[in-house]
């Protein structure tokens, strides 16, 4: 399909040291732990209501223990001394430790210790039974109603209310939609909880949160029966609750997250400390769910010029890969993310968006890869904008793109309405039927453009690669090497979420999942 274009060992040379620039990464991420991580164990045992004014209850406690200094030992830790104090379900352990002076409470004996952890953890394996048994019911129905063959054209709703999304999602789904993605109301990455229940206000989409998850859930399972063909769900676990919306989204079965830190880092402004260490628990939740992370890479070049920097696309990806494999996620699990948003007013724009795919392609043969449509350079030239879109639909069946997210003709207009979704639907599926196999009829030249622009741009991505190896990954983030914008290590929102963990920390879920 896509020509030799790079050589095995410079790949090969590529992993190894994305694999060498994260190692100081992940002595920060086993050294910490943050309040949303914490907040996700209690989630785990079942903590998942809200209390007075809507404040959830997982927070209320959290709260409680980082204000005592005590968060470091770990949530578990002290639902299980709850537990010890006679708490009979997980509501009463929050009402419990919320009402006590936790910093005062005294040392256990080493074996009230021991069996503490045996309670606790007793408790944890029932708990990821039930997950389990959760993930198993939707890859049941997967196996049931296999899905269509890729690229899985992928779609948005984006109304504010999840019942008004329902009918949307419905629709698009019987117009040919593979995946549904409900886009997350305007800023609610910087939140730092979940919302709690249903949702029918939102700006720019719709809330995530776990009720909302379920609700969405359970239409498109309806849905897929109804059209004999599996529909999945995506949403987003980024910002501020990273970890805590994975697992809401684990439990009500979803297909797919948009799950990057670098995303959250570069776009918006959370602390790096912070959104490292939520990613990798994040991510050891998605593994153990079967959920495709979806990486954002595409927004590098919405921000800077999308010929320019496209290297700086491909040095990320190899970093985020090693990220998500560190945390257990297999090679179908990697829906890397890379955009048509090349300016359409330059020469040769087919070429180079063939060769940039290609090369995405080459470099992770085994991932599904997500492709993302043009939005920077969209008009208000709704038939132009068509083409445009078109375009990205034949690169997308040409280069075996695994998920690929339509673009819609009125994108600098409005949020599409039906009768978009509609179209860009229809066109896709024509140029998907149209085209496909176009990859194994046609050999790329090795000395065309297409080739030497695929050359050229690894070896601008080997040596931001090199450069984030000597200098540190954090060093080349502060210059500005990833989609022109620059962050500092203490910078940023969440910071004063970072624990550093105490000698007897405990996680069992985190052990559990490690382990797998």
């Amino acid at each position: 399909m896509s020509g030799p274009f790079i050589d095995d060992a410079r790949i090969a040379e590529a992993r190894k040291l994305a694999d060498e620039i994260v190692n100081p990464i992940f002595d920060l991420i086993q050294r910490n732990t943050t309040v949303s991580n914490e907040r996700t164990v209690l989630r785990f045992f079942g903590i998942s209501g809200a209390g007075a004014r809507g404040v959830p209850l997982a927070n209320l406690m959290v709260d409680k223990l980082q204000s005592a200094r005590v968060l470091n030992r770990g949530a578990a830790y002290w639902y299980g001394r709850a537990l010890q104090l006679g708490a009979s379900s997980p509501l009463d352990a929050v009402e419990r430790i919320t009402a006590l002076p936790t910093d005062k409470l005294g040392p256990l004996s080493p074996e009230m210790e021991g069996n503490l952890r045996d309670a606790v953890r007793e408790e944890a394996r029932a708990a990821m039974t039930e997950l389990k048994a959760r993930i198993a019911q939707r890859n049941a129905l997967r196996e049931q109603f296999p899905m269509s063959p890729a690229p899985h054209k992928y779609v948005i709703v984006a109304t504010g209310n999840i019942y008004d999304d329902v009918d949307q999602a419905r629709a698009a789904a019987q117009a040919g939609a593979d995946v549904i993605a409900v886009i997350r109301s305007t800023a609610q990455s910087l939140l730092d909880y979940v919302p709690h229940g249903a949702t029918t206000e939102g700006y720019g989409g719709t809330y995530a949160t776990q009720e909302n998850f379920r609700v969405m859930r359970e239409a498109l399972d309806d849905e897929s029966r109804k059209l004999k063909r599996y529909i999945q769900l995506t949403n987003y676990s980024s910002g501020l609750c990273m970890s805590e919306i994975a697992f809401c989204a684990a439990y009500e079965k979803l297909d797919m997250l948009l799950n990057d830190a670098m995303y959250g880092i570069l776009f918006r402004d959370i602390n790096m400390r912070r959104t490292f260490i939520d990613q990798y628990f994040s991510r050891r939740i998605c593994a153990l769910a079967g959920i495709i992370i979806n990486t954002g890479e595409d927004n590098y070049i919405t921000t800077a010029d999308a010929y320019d920097a496209a290297h700086t696309v491909i040095a990320s990806q190899f970093i985020n890969e090693c990220f998500a494999k560190r945390a257990g996620l297999k090679d179908w699990q990697l829906g890397i993310g890379h955009s048509y948003e090349i300016d359409p007013y330059r020469e040769d724009t087919l070429l180079l968006e063939l060769s940039q795919a290609m090369l995405v392609r080459r470099c992770f043969p085994d991932a599904p890869l997500k492709y993302m449509p043009p939005t920077k350079h969209k008009e208000t030239d709704i038939f132009f904008s068509h083409a445009y879109d078109v375009m990205a639909d034949l690169v997308a069946i040409w280069t075996r793109q695994g998920i690929q997210l339509l673009g819609m003709m009125t994108e600098a207009m409005h949020t599409p309405l039906l009768a978009d979704r509609y179209v860009a639907l229809k066109s896709a599926s024509y140029i998907h039927r149209a085209a496909r196999g176009i990859d194994e009829e046609f050999t790329v030249r090795e000395d065309g453009k297409i080739a030497n622009r695929a050359r050229e741009v690894f070896a601008k991505a080997e040596e931001l690669l090199r450069e984030c190896h000597s200098e540190g990954m954090v060093a080349a983030i502060g210059k500005g090497r990833f989609g022109d914008v620059k962050r500092e290590e203490t910078g940023g929102k969440g910071l004063d979420g970072v624990l550093e963990k105490a000698p007897d920390y405990f996680n069992p879920f985190l052990e559990m999942l490690e382990a797998t």
